[in-house]
């Protein structure tokens, strides 16, 4: 009797210990959707060879065309994706405005925007724009780009007026002459300055943020497993498209519906190097981040810097 019930004691222990590793064990989702975009072309590599579908077989796989940083982050929050692709400044925002979204991997640093005006245009400097109309997506990293770009200029946003387009239609408001200059972003400010004859009136490398692919707090405390293997999919697309520049541009270009020469500017201001978050990320969005404390674009009393701690998640980076 004494040996059976040591016996139970001990099944019941064991029973106790492993019920913590039962409840951590991770359902697999049923579905899971990411945004694709021109602005990360990356994403589309993912998408045209299939390695998410393989990477995850038991699940089904959906992809959301997204036409800017603004548009990725509304899927986002609204449960449309799981997976957004965005400007790093831009989920830094949308997290300081109460979205609990964390970013966990870097997509592509580039210099995908700029101050672009007509060829034509007498302009030749970010002060020779005050009174004037400036075509920007708000939200996104050209919109913030040229805040800061103003700023640094001595203007204030109050100084011009901002015109509020999504990407696409702010080029052909630029180009008909509608606007006086327009805040870029790849590829349709490659495909103005090759085809329109656009030029790019202010570029700063600096003020260009860091392309993130972001998730909700819910889904990464749910699936840490899924994460991992969409994010070994992406790094499986990265490498493919730094080992096959031409192929990679070609490809661009056929999902874009852009000519080559305009895939290939693109490409020549992106760097794919350096996919993984790390302090120095945490850093870079400090630096920047004072823009949207000064112009307003952030809730009353809200620690911007405690906010990018909470946001950049670079444990899957380990």
């Amino acid at each position: 009797m004494k040996l059976f019930t040591q016996r139970l004691f001990g099944a019941c222990a064991l029973a106790f210990c492993l019920q913590p590793l039962a409840q951590a064990a991770e359902t697999t989702p049923a579905e899971v959707n990411l945004d694709y975009a021109y602005y990360s072309p990356v994403s589309l590599v993912l998408k045209h060879f299939g390695w998410l579908e393989q990477a995850l077989p038991q699940t089904k796989v959906g992809w959301v065309l997204s036409q800017g940083s603004n548009r990725s982050l509304e899927y986002l929050n609204s449960g449309g994706v799981d997976f957004a692709s965005s400007a790093s400044l831009s989920a830094v925002l949308s997290r300081a405005n109460g979205s609990p979204i964390k970013s966990v991997y870097v997509y592509s640093r580039a210099e995908w925007t700029a101050l672009v005006v007509r060829k034509d245009s007498p302009f030749t400097s970010v002060t020779d724009l005050k009174g004037k109309k400036i075509a920007a997506t708000k939200g996104t990293d050209p919109y913030l780009f040229t805040l800061r770009s103003l700023q640094k200029a001595g203007l204030k946003k109050d100084d011009v007026e901002l015109v509020h387009l999504q990407h696409p239609d702010g080029r052909t408001a630029l180009e008909k002459g509608d606007v006086d200059a327009w805040a870029g972003l790849d590829p349709h400010m490659a495909a103005s300055e090759i085809q329109a004859g656009s030029r790019l009136l202010y570029r700063n490398k600096d003020y260009n943020s860091y392309g993130v692919v972001s998730v909700t707090e819910k889904f990464a405390k749910e699936h840490p497993q899924t994460i991992t293997k969409v994010l070994g999919a992406y790094e499986k697309a990265r490498d493919w498209a730094v080992k096959h520049p031409d192929e990679f541009a070609k490809l661009l270009a056929d999902e874009s519906g852009l000519p080559l020469e305009v895939a290939k500017l693109q490409l020549s201001r992106t760097d794919l190097s350096t996919p993984f978050l790390s302090a120095k990320d945490v850093q870079s969005s400090k630096a920047a981040a004072p823009i949207l404390v000064s112009e307003e674009l952030v809730r009353k009393g809200v620690n911007v810097d405690q906010v990018i701690d909470q946001l950049i998640d670079t444990s899957f980076g380990k």
